[in-house]
């Protein structure tokens, strides 16, 4: 017998909290449990060994059989819905890692249910036939869009355009090595596998970037029927060869030269169906005779195709600076990157704190690097090269993202009553706006649910936010929220907060009350909320004497004597110096800038004194 491995990882909200002690049970075909794990402080088992058949049958097209062994995986964690994922794929050499994102339980709620992924064999070794419809694959393709974008997250439809299903949103790299784990198998050689990646792709980007769905008024970018699309299984395990590929090459696409548009890389199995576009078999055999990934795809589609890629990412804080960052770098670069590390290593323990100056790439920044790679599955190289670099940005968004939410929940008042409002489409005002948080933490545990906007007005995506959120929660989607919904929603929040860890490695200033401070005020100046002050020092109420010695929270401080900033969409040196109480020159002289331009995702050091 042949030999291939699994790892399970155990987050939630979008990986910005590993689960640690999550107990694991690996079962056989025949549901007989054969190893118990559990998972350690990143939420990850060690390398199980499993046994399976043959790499060479995955090889070959004409074998009628299943050239795996399937393994299932019951997983349960206190606080969270149990998951079992039932027929992970294992192959000769290939290393499955199982992503597991347990979704809190609602508060008050006695047993966990038990989430249920069903895996099974590739689309490949289907004999269900293609029909992938899209733009004219000989000449000229619609151009909606100016230019090609990475959409992060993606929005998937789980059936057929006219089917009422469901939508996920998932990160645009995470879509793809699902689509790719989904369709074909990990074994095949490298320049098979990057060509099938390359059409997958562009085969996604084309429905964004020509609105296919969306311009026929559906609310999705793509399905995941492989009659209309691509195969996509949401929960299932991707494979480290894949993902390494797709860390590589997913803003790469697939474009005829002098066009824009990403090609319609329409395509199929190659043998029990075939089609006008790629065989996927047959991307075998030509990289067997050492056709390299682009010659395999020009045989396929237009001899003029190229390959193009595009740096404009939706989602990430800032664009990756073209250059690898590694020992012996230095500069603004280096500083977000000691920035983004040193917040994700409060959720992620293991990853070594960095005693570097900061802006400088030195021993302990390359060692933080390195384990932050180890982590999230890619290459442990310590460099910082463009899939470190936006895998840094999409953890940073999430673990931010989710201490924002919880300290939001105590500045909104947020108790345990819910309102007693009915809301509905058309509705404003304070209710809507405390609707839309419990919705975005929701959101954030449960990738089912759109994140609406904050704005206290309840439009169409609020309405569609809501009929989510009611279809997860068992209650008839009819997108009005009246009791039902509203104990739903703060069962969710409730339950939600209880598995939250409170926000560590917090920094500590101390602050001497002056003429005309406030709790609001040095709420604002410090980035930090009124009752996070006053939980900090006791107080009972919101008044200040002057002289008063405060303590005050302060995010990714040193000494007390700055804290590090984050520039956001709007930012300038002026509005940053009024809301911290120093000056613009005080901010250019601490970070040695030359000019009053700011940059999103730029890391500011902002004086205290």
């Amino acid at each position: 017998m042949a030999t291939g491995y699994l790892i399970v990882q155990a987050r939630t909200a979008h990986d910005a909290l590993p689960l640690e002690g999550v107990q694991i049970w690996i079962m056989d075909e025949h549901e007989k449990r054969i190893y118990h794990v559990t998972t350690d402080e990143s939420g990850e088992t060690e390398k199980i060994a499993l046994e399976t058949l043959d790499k060479s049958l995955s090889l070959d097209p004409n074998f009628g059989g299943t050239p795996f062994i399937s393994y299932d995986v019951l997983a349960r964690a206190d606080g969270f819905h149990s998951i079992h994922v039932v027929g992970i794929p294992i192959l000769d050499g290939e290393t499955a890692i199982q992503p597991l994102e347990f979704i809190p339980m609602q508060k008050q709620q006695r047993s966990p249910t038990v989430v249920e992924v069903i895996v099974g064999p590739p689309a490949v070794s289907m004999s269900k036939k293609h029909f992938q419809e899209g733009p004219d694959a000989q000449d000229t393709q619609p151009q909606v869009l100016r230019q090609v974008a990475i959409p992060n997250p993606i929005t998937v439809h789980l059936g057929r355009p006219d089917a009422s299903a469901s939508n996920v949103w998932v990160s645009f790299p995470d879509y793809v090595k699902n689509v790719a784990s989904s369709e074909i198998y990990p074994t095949w050689p490298d320049a098979a596998l990057r060509a099938n990646i390359y059409a997958i792709i562009t085969f996604a980007l084309n429905r964004v970037f020509t609105e296919w769905y969306t311009s026929r008024g559906y609310n999705f970018d793509i399905t995941n029927s492989t009659a209309y699309d691509q195969h996509f299984i949401p929960g299932r395990n991707i494979y480290a060869s894949i993902s390494l590929i797709v860390d590589e090459i997913f803003n790469e696409f697939v474009r005829r030269k002098g066009q824009v548009s990403p090609y319609f890389t329409s395509f199929c199995n190659g043998t029990t169906s075939t089609c006008a576009g790629m065989s996927q078999w047959g991307t075998v055999t030509l990289a067997e005779q050492g056709r390299s990934p682009l010659q395999i795809l020009r045989s396929y589609y237009p001899k003029d195709i190229e390959i193009a890629e595009t740096n404009i990412i939706t989602g990430i804080l800032s664009s990756y600076p073209g250059t690898a960052l590694k020992k012996g770098s230095t500069g603004l670069d280096v500083q977000t990157v000691q920035t983004y590390l040193e917040r994700i290593r409060r959720n992620y323990p293991a990853i070594p704190a960095i005693t570097d100056k900061t802006g400088v790439f030195g021993d302990s920044t390359r060692a933080a690097v390195a384990k932050f790679q180890s982590i999230f599955n890619l290459s442990s190289d310590g460099v910082v090269g463009k899939a470190t670099w936006n895998k840094l940005s999409y953890l940073y968004v999430s673990v931010t993202k989710l201490a924002e939410l919880s300290s939001e929940g105590t500045s909104l008042g947020i108790g345990t009553v819910p309102p007693s409002s009915l809301l509905r489409s058309g509705s404003s005002g304070q209710d809507v706006v405390t609707l839309q948080y419990l919705l975005n933490v929701a959101a954030e545990f449960n990738s089912t649910i759109p994140a609406p906007s904050q704005d206290g007005i309840f439009g169409k995506n609020t309405q569609q936010s809501v009929a989510a959120f009611q279809k997860a929660a068992g209650l008839a989607p009819d997108g009005i929220v009246g009791p039902l919904t509203w104990q739903a929603l703060y069962n969710t929040y409730l339950g939600a907060e209880d598995v939250i860890p409170p926000d560590s490695n917090t920094g500590i200033t101390e602050y001497v009350v002056r003429s005309g401070d406030t709790l609001w005020l040095l709420a604002q100046r410090y980035n930090t909320t009124v009752d996070e002050i006053k939980r900090l020092n006791g107080l009972t109420s919101d008044n200040l004497s002057i002289g008063q010695v405060l303590k005050i929270p302060t995010m990714d401080s040193s000494d007390g004597s700055y804290i590090k900033y984050v520039v956001r969409s709007g930012d300038t040196l002026w509005l940053l110096a009024q809301r911290y109480n120093t000056t613009v020159s005080a901010i250019r002289n601490l970070n040695g800038l030359k000019s009053d331009n700011l940059s999103i995702g730029q890391v500011l050091l902002i004086p205290l004194d």
